[in-house]
């Protein structure tokens, strides 16, 4: 071995050891406490944010210790454990309070992280688009803000005669003016998303005046929307067997089964205590889902949890104001599946990744979309002519003619709009 062998170093970043650690108390809502699905996937959390996760403590108890969250003796379990397996880092499957991480992190020695912070970390790795970056930067700010005493326990307040030369004076700290600067940037973020919002709204009325239909994907993160979407639409989007593998909205043309086309939109997935932070910085993306013609709730019927999955996304799809959407059930990776395959009039069962099912699918949206839009001749009196120019920013004006009697129009129209022109629909001519 030469001397220039012997150089070479070994530059592989080294994995942080993580202890993982959950509370299933009886005082908790059934959707905020521990178990072993949860902590399953807390596992996964983990392994996507680059950690190596080695242990898992979890502790059932009739409630939450104030000071601790957990009781004292599983405290030192979870301590322990920490210094048998040399970790860095303990990960919370539930979110803890400012003083309880602090309370946490000096009992064990090593940082401690609650379920929403290792959340944000992992969409602060993965966010692309500028769009994506804003939104994941004004949650983490939200949820930085009211952890700054811990962030800054060294610091103690400079005011007082037995303060330092030089730092007396209004008494403000390096806590106070992180606070501020925090607050200040919060409020450009939110700014600059409401720019995105808006421009949004003007893309969402291009379409509506072209009457292009707006099927959404929805579903549990790692579901395979957007291995669905590559199916469908003939895209190459990145995938992966990985948590949160597509933040940034992704839209494509979708050619119809029996001709025609609509517009196909992949969003984030959702999962378990989706932290509120998120879905409030997440909301001019998520909203479009309340725009949408039609949403895919993309199921994976593999995963034994799959009841489960499905209910923290009705759940989440209600909370931001879709849950009147027409939906179609696809439950996918049905290749995988051992039992009955469900077969109601919107359930259709397809496996993306071979393409098997698509077919189906395809026809099942085009059948769902016709009783969306309707394509109506309507006669409008000239008295009426205010409705010609909402048709024109609403619908899909195929043709206009004027006759002595009235304006005759031929468009493709949506279902709140076709309520309001209904009185002047008109059989064609010839």
């Amino acid at each position: 071995m030469t001397q220039g062998d012997t150089a070479i170093q070994d530059t592989t970043v080294k994995k942080e050891r993580a202890a993982l650690a959950g509370l299933a108390a009886a005082s908790m809502d059934a959707a905020e406490r521990s178990d072993e699905a949860s902590m399953d996937e807390l596992w996964r959390l983990t392994e996507t944010a680059g950690a190596e996760p080695v242990c898992t403590v979890l502790q059932n108890r009739d409630k939450p210790d104030p000071h601790s969250f957990l009781g004292l003796g599983k405290v030192q379990e979870l301590k322990e454990a920490v210094q048998n397996e040399g970790c860095d880092l303990v990960v919370f499957d539930n979110d803890l309070t400012p003083s309880q991480a602090r309370v946490l992190e000096e009992a064990m020695g090593v940082r401690v992280l609650d379920r929403t912070g290792l959340i944000l970390d992992i969409f602060a790795q993965r966010a692309r688009t500028r769009e994506g970056k804003l939104q994941v930067e004004l949650a983490q700010y939200r949820y930085i803000l009211p952890r700054l005493t811990g962030m800054w326990t060294h610091l103690k307040r400079q005011a007082g005669t037995s303060a330092p030369i030089g730092t007396r004076g209004p008494g403000e700290t390096q806590l106070e003016t992180d606070r501020r600067h925090i607050r200040r940037r919060i409020q450009k973020l939110t700014e600059e998303l409401e720019q995105v919002r808006r421009v949004r709204g003007t893309q969402r009325r291009q379409r509506e005046r072209n009457a292009v239909p707006v099927v959404a994907l929805v579903g549990y993160t790692n579901a395979g929307k957007s291995t669905l979407l590559n199916t469908l639409t003939g895209d190459s989007i990145q995938t992966g067997d990985r948590l949160f593998d597509t933040l940034d909205t992704t839209t494509r043309k979708l050619d119809l089964a029996e001709g025609g086309q609509a517009l196909l939109s992949d969003t984030v997935g959702f999962i378990r205590k989706l932290p509120t932070e998120l879905v409030d910085a997440f909301k001019a993306t998520l909203e479009e889902l309340t725009y949408a013609d039609i949403l895919l709730h993309v199921i994976d019927i593999s995963n034994p949890d799959w009841e489960a999955q499905v209910r923290v996304v009705e759940d989440l799809i209600a909370r931001l104001g879709a849950g009147q959407t027409p939906c179609l059930r696809v439950y996918n990776k049905c290749d995988a599946y051992a039992g009955r395959l469900p077969a109601g009039e919107d359930e259709v069962c397809v496996c993306a990744r071979t393409g098997e099912g698509t077919g189906a699918l395809l026809y099942a949206i085009g059948r769902k979309l016709s009783g969306e839009l309707r394509r109506v001749e309507l006669a409008i009196p000239y008295a009426k002519a205010a409705l010609l120019e909402r048709l024109r920013r609403e619908a899909n004006v195929l043709d206009v003619r004027y006759t002595d009697e009235a304006v005759r129009v031929l468009a493709v129209v949506r279902p709140a709009l076709r309520e309001d022109v209904r009185p002047y629909e008109a059989l064609r001519d010839g």
